[in-house]
């Protein structure tokens, strides 16, 4: 147990590759003390994950696995899920992300854990939740990213659905998991009994798509792909400059007044055409030309502090070279370094959000394969040296 705000939760996780890790991650990132069962030999997918891999080593595991233990079990056995029984008794939350129906053909039902445990909360990621139809489906992020309805709104109209670059869905719902665990240990803190926590990423996906449900309901409007804008939100664009693009966000009224003024046609903001928000959103194409024809000659620099001075919201599309050379960046600690055995100065983004009184902290960088064997099933089961190494001989652990 430590000082941190989650410092008094010990949390198993027994997912792989991501959306469960990162709802581990983040319940790590604020002090719960994280047990992460591997299986022995290959470890978690994501140690082998990466566009990059110096020394042959992923630079995205230090991050997903920040502030956890790792521990070898061989869930597919019955010595194997007897240990993990015995450690889940002593845990405050359980998080999985395999697919329903997993944990009971392995001896490990939500129902029978919570028996032994009644405070047990049990985190369940999955592709489509525990029930409906498409429950024993496979799911990855980027299916609950297409069927959540982000994908087919990403991108320019001209081409087929895109993507971000980085797995939006898996992460989602790794964020909603964490969320709906922390509101599990809430309801606890009143009745003394867990319970299960069910987070779907296509669920996770839809959760962000605002009113485009009703959208088509009650107005049968369908959204489209619109590129770099948001349909009827102008001006909010990138407009060019002399060196490179220039994102202003100026689609409030009195904004739009203090551009209009600053572009040197202050009689722009009362002319019915853009008067309006939403005289701006039927007339956006016609505004982004005029907003562009001023912004070009400028260079971006100048550009951005006469906005800034001006109130107005503007920015550059940043890169990780802009964000680990820029001044804000490093006033709020947003990346921080840590010294990796391999990789030395290790760069990574740090603990969100910020709290006064109990901040998160980046404690350890993601462990080698078992390297809290000993210490788990030691300290924490009470093994002996020797079960220890009876396990490891045939392959439990």
């Amino acid at each position: 147990m430590n000082d941190a705000a989650l410092g008094d939760l010990r949390v198993v996780e027994m997912g792989q590759l991501l959306a469960g890790p990162f709802c581990g991650q983040l319940l790590g990132d604020f002090g719960a003390e994280v047990v992460k069962i591997e299986p022995p030999g290959s470890g978690d997918p994501m140690r082998e994950w990466g566009r990059e891999k110096p020394h042959g080593m992923s630079l995205w595991w230090p991050i997903l696995a920040r502030n956890k233990k790792s521990v070898t079990l061989n869930l597919r056995t019955p010595e194997g899920q007897a240990l993990a029984r015995r450690i889940i008794a002593q845990a405050d939350v359980l998080v999985e992300n395999f697919r329903p129906g997993t944990l009971e053909r392995w001896g490990l039902a939500p129902a029978d854990l919570r028996r032994e445990n009644p405070r047990l909360i049990i985190t369940r990621v999955t592709g489509y939740g525990q029930d409906g139809p498409y429950a024993p489906r496979a799911g990855f992020g980027s299916i609950g990213e297409a069927m959540g309805g982000i994908r087919y709104v990403t991108g320019d109209p001209d081409k087929p659905p895109s993507r971000a670059g980085i797995s939006l869905g898996d992460e989602l719902a790794g964020t909603f998991a964490a969320l709906g665990t922390l509101v599990a240990l809430h309801a606890r803190h009143r009745t003394g009994r867990g319970q299960i926590v069910d987070s779907a990423l296509y669920e996770a996906v839809l959760a962000l798509m605002e009113s485009l449900v009703p959208e088509w309901e009650i107005a049968g409007y369908q959204r489209e792909r619109t590129g770099s804008v948001l349909p009827n939100i102008a001006p909010s664009n990138v407009y060019p400059t002399l060196d490179g693009p220039v994102l202003i966000a100026a689609n409030r009224d009195t904004i739009w007044r203090r551009l209009a003024a600053l572009m040197g046609r202050p009689e722009l903001a009362d002319d019915e055409r853009y008067a309006t928000h939403g005289a701006r959103g039927a007339n956006a194409a016609e505004l982004d030309d005029l907003i562009g024809a001023w912004t070009s000659g400028q260079s971006s620099a100048a550009l951005l502090d006469l906005l800034h001075e001006n109130g107005i919201p503007a920015g550059l599309t940043y890169r990780a070279k802009d964000m680990l050379a820029d001044p804000h960046y490093k006033a709020r600690e947003a990346i921080i370094r840590m010294a990796h055995p391999d990789f030395g100065d290790f760069p990574m983004h740090n603990v969100f959000p910020k709290l006064s009184e109990t901040p998160g902290e980046v404690r350890t960088l993601g462990p080698s394969l078992g390297e809290h064997n000993t210490e788990v099933y030691g300290d924490l089961l009470g093994l002996s040296p020797e079960d220890i190494k009876t396990l490891e001989t045939t392959g439990t652990i």
